[in-house]
């Protein structure tokens, strides 16, 4: 990564007060960006990493009106795209609300960058679930086809859609990016492996696991967001490489099955933790899902850099150090900050 690039550049992010969208602002303004984000103020779904450090604008993605005047007003040169409802069981129940916002959101994203000429690179980030999943052992790369049984996937599978007609129809500077399964610190979601691990073990309460034996591509949280600040510097320089569908996952021996996360969590880092199996869940699932990140590693020189086990290290130091009221603002800057100069 080039932190030069960075140094008081006009970044954009939606979804900054997210996950993912949280450790993106804080990377940025450590490297100097001059950052203004853009979501909803609470998210259920993360524990927000920055309070005052940004211009944030509290509205929803699906607010055209105030999507356009902001992204008019801030004139910005890079636009990361993170805004979205992320979890499969909530799209089952509100299919709706998860359309919305992923689809007509995306639109409305693209529609205001298309009008803006300060913009050099848009990286919109969809999920590795917008591949059409027919279970099989090889990796699925960038130029397969888009599908999705539930209707989170198809919400990302539509959003490449919609990204690849806006980029052949309106030649804007325009990239997605499809990441494994991510982990790190700060993640609330329900459903979801760590964070499920986390509420278990500080209730004292058995983890029911629906699918032990889901095999997915996990990595750190910073891994595929190194990928999209490497894959925007290139597509602000030289749009036209650039302007495509990028994977971004873990190396093949770190995709691991859900049981092995269990498993090595019980060992290595919570003893007292428990977890059993419930066999009658009736939500679709896939069992097998992976990645291929050739593409990512010739035409980026993006390269995982933390194994499976670095990646489960660190995640759970994080949620440690929270529960024990530390300041996660600077411990997160200096997991940041290791990752980097590692």
């Amino acid at each position: 990564m080039n932190r030069d690039f960075w140094k008081n550049r006009k970044v954009f992010i939606t979804g900054d007060r997210g996950f993912k969208g949280s450790w993106l602002s804080l990377w940025l303004n450590y490297l100097g960006a001059n950052v203004c984000g853009y979501g909803l103020n609470i998210s259920k779904n993360s524990i927000h990493l920055i309070n005052n450090d940004i211009q944030h604008n509290n509205f929803c993605i699906t607010d055209r009106k105030n999507l356009f005047k902001t992204i008019e007003k801030f004139q910005p040169e890079i636009v990361f795209h993170l805004a979205a409802q992320p979890l499969v069981i909530e799209s089952y129940k509100n299919p709706y609300d998860t359309y919305m916002t992923n689809v007509i959101g995306t639109l409305n994203v693209l529609e205001a960058c298309k009008k803006n000429s300060s913009i050099k690179s848009i990286v919109n980030v969809t999920s590795d679930k917008c591949y059409e999943n027919k279970e099989i052992i090889w990796p699925y790369r960038e130029n397969e086809r888009m599908g999705g049984h539930d209707p989170y996937s198809s919400s990302k599978g539509c959003s490449e859609l919609l990204s690849n007609s806006f980029r052949k129809s309106y030649n804007i500077p325009l990239a997605t990016t499809r990441a494994g399964n991510v982990i790190g610190g700060g993640d609330l979601s329900d459903n979801r492996i760590i964070p499920d691990i986390i509420r278990s073990y500080t209730k004292k309460e058995k983890l029911i696991i629906r699918y032990p034996d889901a095999i997915r591509p996990w990595q750190h949280v910073l891994e595929p967001l190194c990928g999209y600040m490497i894959l925007a510097e290139n597509l602000y320089k030289k749009s036209e490489k650039y302007c495509d569908a990028w994977n971004f996952g873990p190396e093949d021996d770190d995709i691991k099955s859900v049981k092995y996360i269990l498993d090595y969590c019980k060992k290595n880092i919570l003893n007292d933790f428990t977890w059993s199996y419930e066999k009658d869940s009736v939500l679709h699932e896939h069992k097998l899902l992976k990645l291929d990140i050739n593409k990512a590693k010739n035409s980026l020189n993006w390269f995982p850099k933390w194994s499976i086990e670095k990646c489960l290290e660190k995640t759970f130091d994080w949620y440690i150090s929270h529960i024990n009221k530390k300041d996660m603002k600077k411990f997160s800057i200096e997991q940041i900050e290791e990752y980097m100069y590692e």
